[in-house]
């Protein structure tokens, strides 16, 4: 059976940097979805690897050659999407296979998004952990947007940031129409998407939450969030990130809280 082409509608950009051994992984898992989604890769640290796997899969490669860092080179990426609904594909992750024909389906059904993200699962070591304590916890505080009316109430998502980012960032698709530009600010290392959710969350329209597993996550000493932990880096920043809510010793003690969930990373 044919797949429906959905490329002028959504889009996959691939950030890939270093030599990621799971790339080809995630790659493969964007060709099988179930729709046809435009799919691009762009890096600021051009390889043999990264280059050989775009000409084996034949995607569109793109070098950003200017300011380098995370948060450049994801709205690097995102400024190279013409589609109206972009999808930030980590390189370490895996999309399964109605990732983006669920996220489409509810964007194109939904009056105003301004962001679809969904339930995951982690990988670790290989095999699919679907329940901890630490997934337990995010999957409670996203209970309310599970009510269609509460996606839209501001209150509602300001309530559920207030207490910690149970948002999964790989498992985002962007309304790039209906957001501010740039997507992410430069300054935080470990908290620019609670930061990006914290001021989408303040303006008109709806964070479209899928409750169903349409994600695998993979959690492994060399990803970026395990480098800022072991740094004492995380911590900061989610002081940083409560006092946006809370007067600032609130927030130190929610800062201290919820540093312990760091241990299952």
């Amino acid at each position: 059976m044919k797949v429906k082409d959905y490329t002028h509608e959504h889009s996959f950009v691939i950030c890939a940097h270093n030599e990621s051994p799971y790339l080809e992984a995630c790659i493969r898992a964007l060709k099988r979805q179930s729709i046809k989604s435009s799919i691009i890769m762009v890096t600021s640290t051009p390889n043999v690897h990264i280059q050989s796997l775009a000409q084996k899969y034949k995607l569109s490669l793109i070098e950003n050659d200017g300011e380098k860092g995370m948060v450049q080179d994801w709205n690097f990426g995102l400024s190279q999407c013409v589609t109206p609904y972009v999808t930030i594909a980590h390189q370490d992750d895996i999309y399964f296979t109605d990732y983006a024909e669920i996220a489409l389906s509810e964007l194109q059904g939904s009056k105003q998004p301004l962001i679809f993200f969904s339930d995951y699962v982690e990988i670790r070591d290989g095999k699919l952990i679907s329940m901890n304590r630490l997934l337990q916890i995010k999957r409670c505080m996203l209970l309310p947007l599970r009510w269609k009316k509460m996606q839209k109430k501001v209150f509602i998502r300001r309530q559920i940031l207030a207490l910690g980012n149970p948002i999964c960032c790989p498992s985002v698709t962007f309304a790039i129409n209906n957001l501010p530009r740039p997507i992410f600010a430069k300054g935080f290392r470990s908290n620019q998407d609670w930061e990006a959710w914290e001021i989408f969350s303040r303006l008109s329209g709806e964070f479209l939450y899928c409750s169903k597993k349409l994600i695998g996550h993979r959690i492994h000493p060399e990803s970026e969030t395990s480098i800022m932990i072991g740094e004492n880096l995380r911590n900061k920043e989610d002081y940083e990130m409560f006092c946006k809510f809370w007067p600032f010793w609130i927030a130190r003690i929610l800062a201290k809280v919820y540093a312990k969930s760091e241990q299952f990373n």
